[in-house]
């Protein structure tokens, strides 16, 4: 198998995660081995050093966009869930990943805000928490993704079939 990265990129609750983990299940069931890195398991791991400033932020988008360029190049499929909220850091991961399809997540702040699984957007607004996307860090839309799931109007399983699609279109899987 070619070694290819599915960059999941959306606000926090829009269903990167949800979706990622949805697609893994059947991709494995089917005998294919992935490698799933969760922008939340990466932050307790790999970044755990970071804070979120702007600067730690990047740094820890460049920390997997390196672990997923090696990943892809060693003939592994990845799929990788973070906010990454600028073009200029898709861009880079783009640059650097070979094989890299661009996922966006999309769903508005306020059906993100009310999935808030995690607490995140109650603690902004709370004031105990800053330095949040989409909040009072701002996330650039993908310009030209290579798919676009709108999690507030498909389920979770539209989402995965529509993605599994593409990916067999693709001849990725």
């Amino acid at each position: 198998m070619k070694g290819y990265t599915i960059w999941f990129t959306g606000l926090s609750g829009s269903g990167k995660t949800t979706i990622a983990n949805r697609l893994s299940e059947i991709l494995r069931s089917r005998g294919i081995n992935l490698v799933l890195l969760d922008g939340d398991i990466v932050r307790k791991t790999l970044s755990k050093d970071l804070g979120y400033t702007k600067e730690e932020r990047d740094e820890n988008i460049t920390r997997v966009v390196h672990a997923c360029q090696l990943i892809t190049k060693n003939g592994v499929l990845n799929l990788a869930c973070v906010i990454s909220p600028t073009k200029k850091i898709r861009d880079y991961a783009r640059s650097l990943i070979k094989n890299l399809i661009e996922i966006y997540v999309k769903c508005p702040i306020e059906i993100c805000e009310k999935r808030d699984a995690k607490g995140y957007y109650a603690k902004v607004r709370s004031g105990e928490m800053d330095h949040f996307v989409g909040i009072n860090i701002p996330y650039e839309e993908p310009d030209n993704p290579e798919l676009i799931l709108n999690t507030n109007k498909e389920t979770v399983e539209e989402s995965v079939n529509k993605l599994l699609r593409e990916l067999e279109n693709r001849k990725i899987i």
